[in-house]
């Protein structure tokens, strides 16, 4: 397989796909919020002057030995590329040129087994270890604490790329943990076979970050969660190897996959998942519906999650995203009506889709939904992964981006809803903040809010308050801190307040076992405590 490289400093994406706002757009977007003057240029990685690698002596050299010509990088370029995440406050901080956690080196194992003795090399030397895959982290989750430590690397998995094995009977495949989404649904696509997974950083996110978060793709609904799909996992601890998951259910003791699902790369490096996968589907539709309001339409797509037929997409923008067209982020300002859309998208075989399709009109025609035709869901599934690059288009334009998601019962989502708006809104002043449910299960789903309002001089500071006013909504109202996004450091604060400090204390007494040292990952998920 190609080599690849990680996605360009201080942006989203791949260069070439990049989309600036147009000049209509771009008086919109300064008219509504009130923009005057666009920030300043800027950093570019031409810019970038890092200081000297800071490690103990003849550790470089004997990690060049152990993983071979190529798998050492200390060159600036190397080094920014893997310094931070893609949340808007990591891109504000390489933009204005701020890396101060850039490791001092990127190392690039081929195997698992130099994965493991990576890890032992840098626990002997006290050195600090980021597991990377696609640089996608939107919590915080690869900036990682320096201090009490020899110096900082970065892991980064892209060597891992292959389908290890396709058991095409009881039909899972182990894939290793550097693929990115495109290249496992490759692999898999020419066994016939899909994954399923596609969260809006598909293009850019890795499957060891997957399981890494406990990511949930736009086609949750027919496919699942990504740690629902998963039934067996290798990874890499201080410790030594772990190899989980024997049987497609056991009742062995509690389920360890889980304590690494989600654990955000604190506990060890996944260096390869057995998941679940289907055939690839035969036929797709997707379409859009009309209600008179959002909870109108959140109402039926409940109806649809607990009793059923399900399609494999189901989302539901609120009135504002619906009236800016965010639903589909690749022609914001088009408009299919006033009201709330719903989109819903069916994929199988074609006989399947068909009846599926069928089955779910009648129940959205009685809850008093109008069928858009397909164009709204067609647009949406044209434009479901560019909502990156129209955040950096509106970062340049100096817009303050950015979204947070979160989940709750049922019952408890209105309250949800109407608590994180009004925080957001009471925070930013003037600003737009638009919502969609963007996963349902049948006992609730998950709200994914969008934000975007006039940069103050310190935009940085800006969004931590209004992050910190939404965080407190979401705690207060019953929600989950995180739904699909993980904690990393953005939400380690917040943890105890939704798992107890009793679940904080297991979390890490599991983390001292596994990592005696601390080396991996120092911050993210427990924070201090080792």
């Amino acid at each position: 397989m190609p080599d690849r490289e990680p996605m360009p400093f201080a942006r989203w994406g791949a260069i070439d796909h990049a989309t600036p706002l147009t000049p209509q757009a771009r008086a919109l977007v300064r008219q509504a919020l009130g923009i005057e003057h666009p920030p300043a240029a800027a950093t570019t990685l031409r810019d970038v002057g890092l200081p000297r690698p800071q490690l103990p002596s003849g550790f470089l050299s004997d990690l060049r030995e152990l993983l071979g010509p190529g798998g050492v990088a200390t060159d600036d370029a190397s080094r920014a590329l893997h310094a931070r995440g893609r949340s808007t406050s990591d891109l504000l901080r390489l933009r204005a040129g701020d890396l101060g956690d850039a490791p001092d080196a990127v190392l690039r194992p081929g195997t698992a087994e130099q994965v493991q003795a990576a890890l032992a090399r840098c626990g002997a030397a006290r050195v600090a270890v980021v597991p990377f895959g696609g640089g996608t982290s939107v919590v915080g989750g690869l900036s990682a604490r320096r201090d009490g430590f020899a110096g900082l690397v970065a892991l980064d998995l892209r060597g891992l790329r292959r389908l290890v094995a396709l058991d095409t009977v009881s039909r899972t495949a182990e894939l290793e943990a550097g693929l990115l989404g495109p290249e496992a649904e490759a692999l898999l696509a020419a066994e016939g076979f899909t994954l399923g997974h596609f969260p809006q950083s598909f293009e850019h996110a890795s499957i060891g970050g997957f399981a890494a978060t406990r990511s949930s793709g736009q086609a949750s609904a027919g496919y699942g969660r990504f740690d629902d799909l998963v039934v067996a996992l290798r990874a890499a601890t201080p410790r030594g190897p772990l190899e989980l998951g024997r049987a497609p259910a056991s009742a062995a003791g509690p389920d360890l996959r889980q304590l690494l699902l989600g654990s955000e790369g604190a506990f060890g490096v996944i260096t390869s998942v057995t998941v679940r996968v289907r055939p690839a589907p035969q036929a797709s539709r997707y379409e859009g519906w009309r209600f008179a309001t959002f909870p109108d339409a959140v109402t039926a797509a409940r109806a649809l999650a607990q009793d059923g037929p399900l399609p494999t997409v189901l989302r539901v923008s609120d009135e504002a995203e619906t009236a800016i067209g965010l639903a589909t982020p690749e022609s914001v300002g088009a408009e299919f009506g006033s009201g709330a859309l719903l989109v819903a998208g069916y994929e199988g075989t074609a006989a399947d889709v068909e009846r599926r399709a069928a089955d779910v009109a009648t129940v959205l025609t009685t809850l008093g939904g109008t069928c858009l035709g397909p164009e709204p869901g067609e647009a949406w599934r044209r434009g479901r992964y560019a909502g990156g690059y129209l955040r950096d288009a509106l970062l340049d334009e100096g817009a303050l981006v950015e979204t947070l998601e979160t989940a709750a019962f049922w019952s408890q989502l209105p309250v949800l809803y109407d608590a994180v708006r009004g925080a957001l809104a009471d925070a930013l002043g003037r600003s737009i903040v638009l919502c969609h449910l963007s996963h349902v299960y049948a006992t609730g789903g998950s709200l994914y809010f969008t934000v975007a309002a006039p940069q103050t001089h310190d935009p940085l500071r800006q969004w931590d308050c209004a992050k910190r006013a939404a965080s407190e909504a979401v705690l207060s109202s019953g929600g989950t801190i995180s739904h699909h996004h993980g904690i990393g450091r953005d939400h380690r604060d917040d943890l105890p307040r939704e798992i107890g400090d009793v679940g904080v204390g297991v979390l890490r007494a599991v983390k001292d076992y596994l990592d005696p040292d601390g080396v991996l990952n120092p911050g993210a998920l427990v924070g201090e405590g080792t």
